[in-house]
This record gives structure tokens, C-alpha cells and sequence, in this order.
């Protein structure tokens, strides 16, 4: 054990009061965090990256019409007037909720626990193709918006370059697998970009040709939404120019096209906006997950089992009254990490918990 590990140890068995830790830093770890101010409680909060980040418009940076620092501010500074919360940057590897300690950085750190919040959110789902992750990146994280930017401005400038107009064709098609918020809104501003933001920068390249497909497996784009609000989409879509495929599944992704049962259409840049899978950390809490991963949870979004610990944001999955899962959005997660937050305090304090209650603010794309 490094030194370091022994004084993160040290410090957390000297404290004499109770010992929360958050793992993950975006909208539902967050909102955790802010409930403790003045509960005698010390709180750590462990996530991967330093920042909070704006998850709804990545797909702007993606695009480059916002830059990575219009979507993300440094944690520590979000969380900077609550003195009782200590900020660590490191990845949580394991949990083991009968000795309630949570393993850091692979095994290097220990961090013991009285109460646990889980905020670790959710990851794109390749449906058992891991291997098309390389050809088409999906849009989670800042590093996968710098990743979609770079090939969709690299994509322009490979065109310029080129004499071969199939080629320059192949460059200038995009494929957008997914017919979600994130796919649409990742058609909707490619053309306009093109179009209109590009239209002037390059002498050789006419970037009015810019091809859109945007694939959906399912019977319509948007189908978390209302379908009058979808055709609405499938309309504006349209008329900026975007091929929209529904009904289609992608059988296999390659470097340079998208085959969509029998048919490959060339394209020299594949986004993946099709599916999400729950963070792994869900299977170290001793419960059966669902097929997307995500976490049971009792009303009061702890574990049945360990009441001390809790689950909240895309990793849990809390049904409603009406039988349906609540959504894994920006809300939800703000409204469950409160909750959680909470709750802990009111369990401090010797008060009952409270049951989760979705407040849907509706649905934007």
C-alpha cells in the first residue's frame, strides 16, 4: 500500500463524523453533493474528469459551434463554498457494500464509507459490436465530442485536397446511426453548418453537397417523445435536406460505409447516437441488474439490501406508478441526487426518508 492510500485511510477512520461518498461528478452526483451543507457530514466526491460538463449540448461542441469550455466548469470550483465536501479526481474500480468501502485507481486507494451515492451514469451501447466503436464514435464525454469535431472538420479539409470526385463525395457523406435527441440533434446542425457556416471557407470543395443520413431501427425518430412532436422532427429534418431511414437496422460499420442489411452506403464519417448501457459499476452492488444494467431501487432510491446506499441519475432504474422507468435525462438525474442527498441528511438527523417522485419538465431535442 502507497503512502498516499494509508493517509486517505487514516484521515477518513479519524473522522468522528459520518462519512459520505459520491462517485461521479455529473447532474445526479452533483446535485447529491449540495444537500449537505451544515448536516455534519463529511462528503467526498470521486469522479474520472475534473469538470462538471453540460451533457445536453455536447453535440454543439461536436459540431464546433460551441468550444469544450462553454459546456464544462472545474468541479471544485462548482463546489467551492461547500466546505465539508472534498473533490478527488480518480476512477472507483470496485465497491464492496459489506465492508462499505469503495477501491480507487485499480486497486491503489481505499476509501471506507457510511453512506454511498452511485452517480456514474451511462455509457453508448455498441448491442455486442464493441468493435464498431473505433469507425464510429458515440457522444457521451468531452473527449467523444473532440473525437466526432476532429473527423467532421478533418472530413471537409481531406475533401478539398482530393480530385476524385467519388471520393470527395465519400467524405462529405455522414452517417448518423440513432434516432434519438442525440441523432437528431446531430442531423440537424450538421446541414446547417455545411451549408451555411462553411459555404464560403473552401474554394474547391462545394459543401452545399454535403449528404446527412440519419438511421433509426425502431418505426420513428424520437420515440420518447409524443409522435405528433416526431413527425414535427421528421419534417424539419427533411426539409434541411437529411436522408432519415426508419425501420432500418445497421447490420456492420466500416471504415469507409455503413451497411444497412444488403446495402452499404459510403460514407467517410459514422456518428453512433443508438443505444445506452449503464455504467459497470452497477454489478458491484450484489443486485441483479436489468438488461441495460441499470440498478433496482426501493422508493427512496436505496439499495433494499443496504440502505446506506444509493443509486441515482441513468444507473437507476425506479419505476413509476404507470409501470414506466423514469428517463435517464438531466432532470431526472438533478431531481434523484437531490433526493438522495437528502435523505441521507434526514437519516442523520433521525427523520424518515422520502419517496421519489419524478417531476417531468417535458422533453427537448
Amino acid at each position: 500500500m502507497h503512502d498516499t492510500d494509508i493517509d486517505v485511510l487514516r484521515l477518513t477512520a479519524e473522522h468522528r463524523r459520518p462519512h459520505v461518498v459520491i462517485i461521479g461528478g455529473g447532474f445526479g452526483g452533483l446535485s447529491a453533493a449540495r444537500q449537505f451543507r451544515g448536516a455534519g457530514a463529511d462528503v467526498t466526491l470521486v469522479d474520472r474528469t475534473n469538470h462538471h460538463l453540460f451533457q445536453p449540448l455536447l453535440y454543439q461542441v461536436a459540431t464546433a459551434t460551441l468550444a469544450p469550455s462553454d459546456i464544462a466548469v472545474p468541479t471544485r470550483w462548482v463546489l467551492r463554498k461547500d466546505r465539508d465536501v472534498t473533490v478527488i479526481l480518480g476512477e472507483v474500480t470496485d465497491i464492496d457494500v459489506t465492508h462499505r468501502v469503495v477501491t480507487m485507481d485499480e486497486g491503489s486507494r481505499k476509501l471506507p464509507y457510511d453512506f454511498l451515492v452511485v452517480a456514474t451514469g451511462s455509457r453508448h451501447s455498441y448491442f455486442g459490436h464493441d468493435e464498431w466503436e473505433s469507425a464510429a464514435p458515440g457522444l457521451k464525454s468531452l473527449d467523444d465530442a473532440l473525437e466526432i469535431r476532429r473527423r467532421f472538420l478533418l472530413a471537409y479539409e481531406e475533401a478539398e485536397k482530393s480530385n476524385d470526385p467519388a471520393e470527395r463525395q465519400k467524405l462529405l457523406t455522414f452517417v448518423i446511426v440513432g434516432g434519438g435527441p442525440t441523432g437528431v440533434e446531430l442531423a440537424g446542425v450538421l446541414p446547417y453548418i455545411a451549408t451555411v457556416a462553411f459555404r464560403r471557407d473552401f474554394r474547391r470543395v462545394d459543401t452545399r453537397r454535403t449528404r446527412v443520413v440519419l438511421v433509426e431501427a425502431g418505426p420513428r425518430i424520437l420515440p420518447s417523445f409524443p409522435e405528433s412532436l416526431a413527425r414535427r422532427a421528421l419534417r424539419d429534418l427533411t426539409d434541411l435536406d437529411v436522408e432519415v431511414m426508419v425501420g432500418r437496422a445497421v447490420t456492420r460499420i466500416e471504415r469507409d460505409g455503413v451497411f444497412i442489411g444488403d446495402e452499404c452506403i459510403q460514407a467517410g464519417s459514422v456518428f453512433w447516437a443508438a443505444g445506452n448501457a449503464a455504467s459497470p459499476l452497477g454489478r458491484c452492488l450484489g443486485v441483479t441488474v436489468d438488461r441495460a444494467g441499470r440498478v433496482p431501487v426501493q422508493p427512496d432510491l436505496s439499495l433494499a439490501e443496504h440502505p446506506e446506499v444509493f443509486v441515482v441519475g441513468d444507473l437507476a432504474a425506479f419505476h413509476q406508478p404507470d409501470g414506466t422507468l423514469v428517463p435517464g435525462v438531466a432532470p431526472a438525474a438533478n431531481q434523484m441526487g437531490t433526493l438522495a442527498g437528502k435523505n441521507i441528511v434526514a437519516t442523520l438527523k433521525g427523520r424518515p426518508r422520502t419517496g421519489f417522485k419524478y417531476f417531468n419538465k417535458g422533453n427537448l431535442a
